[in-house]
């Protein structure tokens, strides 16, 4: 096998590595809990992905073009916050686009900065944590926020026998998919991410998307909290902590990038998957909770790990073959 063949198979690996890891997690935790491996136990673990298949699904434009958004916790916490304070007794369709406003909001706010005055996306939405939580807990008091009966029949609602939370998240996948894949949106997205002075030369609107997608990721937040507000039934102080991180291992883990310009649209659906089927097994076996943070660590790890393995090859692969063609 040539060097440039051994690169191809790896990469081809590479890319089937959260397959693997969801199979062996499945393998571990069954043979440890027989309740683990059940039609019921995997429909929950859907349940209990949508939350986080939404955030990850607007984290994943962000991380197409070489971005970050670290307050989607924020945007996560203040909509439930609103919705929970002002908006209990009102129609669920109020609640939901009022969550998603309002975490556009958030994010629009960080694209301003990004875009116009050229700061670190890390630095700014790392500082729009901090403003969003403590708007937050500014509103709320720092009391626990309960959800109206509206929102907590939702997330117990089910629809031709699908719960409501999913087919929250099945739909934000059919939208995620329309931006990427039925307008150009979704290439200049990529093509800025692979390479953004490129991009612009080549006519795209490079500030209009950027900024655009964060926007898209604040709302995707937003709906996120709520979907998690009504199935928690309450707001507390930490809700949507660790969101940020949780939400970016989901994506890289399953294929996008944190380089920019490579990813789908399935990456955050099988990275969120995976996340929460790990910390379905670890309550499962009766896992000690002190170890879940080493878990999810763990997991962030990996997904870093594997990126930086993935792009590695991927530029490895790329530099053979332009001296294949222009050899010198």
């Amino acid at each position: 096998m040539t060097p440039r063949q051994f690169l191809k198979a790896l990469n081809a690996i590479l890319r089937w590595t959260p397959s693997i890891f969801l199979a062996l997690v499945l393998i571990i935790f069954s043979a440890f809990s027989p309740r683990f491996f059940s039609i019921e136990n995997f429909g929950a673990i859907l349940v209990q992905s949508s939350w986080l298949i939404v955030v990850a699904l607007g984290m994943n434009f962000v991380l197409l073009t070489a971005g970050v958004d670290l307050s989607v916790g924020a945007a996560m916490y203040l909509s439930a916050v609103i919705i929970g304070l002002d908006l209990s007794s009102g129609p669920i369709w109020v609640c939901m686009l009022a969550a998603g406003l309002i975490g556009s909001a958030l994010g629009l706010v960080n694209g301003l900065f990004v875009v116009r005055l050229r700061l670190p996306a890390f630095i700014v939405t790392l500082a729009t944590t901090f403003v969003g939580r403590g708007l937050g807990l500014f509103l709320s008091s720092t009391k626990v926020v309960a959800a109206g009966p509206s929102v907590t029949d939702f997330g117990r609602g089910r629809f031709i026998g699908v719960p409501m939370p999913l087919i929250c998240g099945v739909l934000a996948v059919l939208l995620a998919w329309l931006i990427m894949n039925a307008t150009p949106f979704g290439a200049y997205v990529r093509s800025i991410g692979a390479d953004s002075e490129g991009a612009r030369r080549a006519g795209v609107p490079r500030e209009a998307v950027t900024w655009s997608v964060y926007g898209i990721c604040g709302a995707f937040a937003g709906l996120g909290g709520f979907i998690s507000l009504s199935q928690t039934s309450s707001a507390s102080s930490v809700f949507g902590q660790g969101a940020e991180f949780l939400s970016i291992a989901a994506a890289v883990l399953g294929g996008t990038s944190l380089f920019g310009g490579r990813g789908s649209l399935w990456a955050p659906v099988a990275g969120a998957v995976l996340i929460m089927t790990v910390q379905n097994g670890l309550v499962m076996i009766n896992a000690n909770p002190y170890a879940y943070p080493v878990i999810t660590g763990g997991v962030i790890f990996l997904a870093a790990l594997l990126d930086s393995v993935r792009s590695g090859v991927v530029a490895r692969v790329n530099r053979r073959q332009i001296y294949k063609v222009n050899p010198t």
